[in-house]
């Protein structure tokens, strides 16, 4: 069974992205975790979409 490489994980004060293969935290903290996001990070893992929704969301908290 393979391993997912992105999963949103909760940390104090809401949620991070935690890469699997590369063992580090992705992208932004959020105090709530996007819908959009989670169910890219639970389905297809695009990288590029994860990416484009990433900059959607920090755009809307300046």
């Amino acid at each position: 069974m393979a391993r997912r490489r992105y999963v949103a994980r909760g940390v104090p004060g809401g949620y991070r992205i935690w890469d699997t293969k590369g063992r580090r935290w992705w992208g932004d903290h959020y105090e709530l975790c996007p819908d959009d996001l989670l169910a890219e990070l639970n389905g297809a893992k695009d990288p590029a979409k994860m990416t484009a929704l990433l900059k959607r969301h920090r755009a809307q908290r300046r």
